[in-house]
């Protein structure tokens, strides 16, 4: 059985590839191009997969803010595109999405649910869910022809980190090092709350989902736990051993196009085997070595 990874080079795209094995087939640009939604549509209909799971997006919040159309092309468009060519062949399609799809006003300590209401307050989350609706309306239409009925599987998940493109706690270790020689504080929003989210235990969730009968549905997959930005930093800069200062900041200091929730915490939905991901910590200090490796510097 072969399952088709959209976006296979990304941060997420390569922890599944790894976590399928030699089930994965790849496929990146050229062949896909989400500002030509249709490339996707021909390479389901080419390659018949028996599953796709679409981690192909533009994930740029700020880029989004600046370029709303081209947002809705890449995250909306694209993935009809794929939803309707998997209802037509018969095959799964996972869609993976995120937390911004919530707006973030909640002050009542509790993770969103797959069944709260959605609210995006950025553009990036307006997209993300505008794909969510334009894939569900593509399996409620059902298949052109008589063929097994395939299942749509959404997964939300927020704050990723792993190998790949700088996440957050290189970011924060390289930030760490400039404030450190400029002798300054490192400044780092304390306002913003969400579930740090290891690529790895997402991706072999995402193949549990796959390989079990109950895949169809909305899925919040994060690691336990949740952090404010400053208390991820703090911890990170606490593995690294970095003595540096961290002064905490509201939000509102940075001049930024997206606006993204302040409470992007999702409540976790159990999986297929009942076991839930291990809590962010953890998971980060399985991550840490490889991390501080490539990021501490010489």
């Amino acid at each position: 059985m072969t399952i088709a990874v959209s976006g296979a080079n990304g941060r997420l795209g390569r922890a599944l590839l790894a976590a399928l094995g030699s089930q994965a087939e790849p496929w990146t640009r050229p062949e896909i191009d989400l500002d030509r939604p249709e490339t996707l549509a021909r390479l389901v209909h080419a390659r018949r997969p028996a599953a796709v799971v679409h981690a192909a997006a533009w994930t740029d919040v700020d880029g989004c803010a600046r370029n709303p159309t081209l947002a809705m092309i890449r995250n909306r468009d694209a993935t009809a595109a794929v939803a309707s060519a998997c209802r037509d062949l018969g095959a799964d399609l996972v869609y993976v999405s995120t937390n911004e799809v919530f707006d973030g006003h909640w002050t009542n300590g509790r993770g969103f649910d797959v069944d709260d209401a959605t609210n995006p307050a950025s553009v990036y989350g307006a997209s993300k869910l505008a794909g969510e609706d334009a894939a569900r309306a593509a399996f409620a239409a059902g298949p052109d022809r008589a063929v097994t009925s395939p299942r749509l599987g959404i997964v939300r998940t927020a704050w990723l980190f792993g190998p790949g493109a700088p996440d957050f706690p290189r970011k924060i270790l390289a930030a760490a090092e400039r404030a450190r020689t400029a002798g300054e504080p490192l400044r780092v929003v304390a306002d913003e709350w969400g579930n740090p989210t290891y690529v790895a235990d997402l991706a072999g969730a995402i193949v549990e989902l796959l390989r079990s009968g109950v895949l169809a549905g909305t899925h919040h997959v994060v690691n336990g736990l949740f952090a404010s930005r400053s208390q991820w930093a703090m911890y990170v800069l606490a593995r690294a051993g970095l003595d540096v200062r961290i002064e905490e900041v509201p939000s509102t200091m940075r001049d930024r196009p997206s606006t993204p929730p302040r409470w992007g915490v999702l409540a976790s939905s159990p999986l297929p085997s009942g076991r839930a991901l291990r809590p962010w910590p953890d998971a980060m200090a399985a991550y840490a070595t490889l991390m501080l490796a490539r990021a501490r510097p010489t």
